[in-house]
């Protein structure tokens, strides 16, 4: 991989081995804006960044699964972090959501709520991913650090 590329040999050999049953898990722009000519990538992820309106700003990010066991006793928090923006997929298994102001120069998306945490398979593989995380400070957010934990603990079984 060099430069946000993967070779035809990589992919395949690692949309192989989820799909064979390895777990994927990350975060942020390391997961989540990948590999922008890879189609099938970004299928397994479930989502591709595509802005986030302000740059590093404050928000809210709301726990909507509370039964599940990455997100189970926690409640909203509180991020100043970069919000991102995703095209997502409508079979992700999302966990949390972010509401956007509209705010920051994207009058047009106010009110959009957006998938900030989810889950879901590929093959037998299982694929978490979650938008937070833009510089370490953020996982010294409890709420970022349990989610990431649970979520890397999930998708290894």
């Amino acid at each position: 991989m060099d430069d946000g590329t993967i070779t035809g040999e990589q992919e395949a050999g690692l949309l192989k081995a989820v799909a064979d049953g390895v777990g994927i898990a990350g975060w942020h722009g390391g997961m989540g804006d990948s590999f922008r000519l890879n189609t099938e990538y970004q299928f397994m992820v479930g989502g591709q960044w595509v802005a986030h309106p302000g740059g590093v700003i404050d928000y809210e990010v709301n726990i909507i699964n509370h039964e599940d066991p990455i997100t189970r006793g926690l409640a909203d928090f509180r991020m100043h972090s970069e919000q991102y923006y995703l095209h997502v997929d409508p079979s992700n298994e999302v966990l949390a959501t972010t509401t956007f102001s509209g705010e920051h120069g994207a009058p047009w998306i106010a009110g959009c709520v957006m998938p900030a945490v989810w889950k879901r398979h590929y093959g037998q593989g299982r694929v978490f991913y979650t938008s937070l995380g833009h510089v370490a400070s953020d996982f010294q957010v409890p709420e970022v650090h349990e989610i990431v934990k649970r979520g890397m603990l999930w998708a290894a079984r």
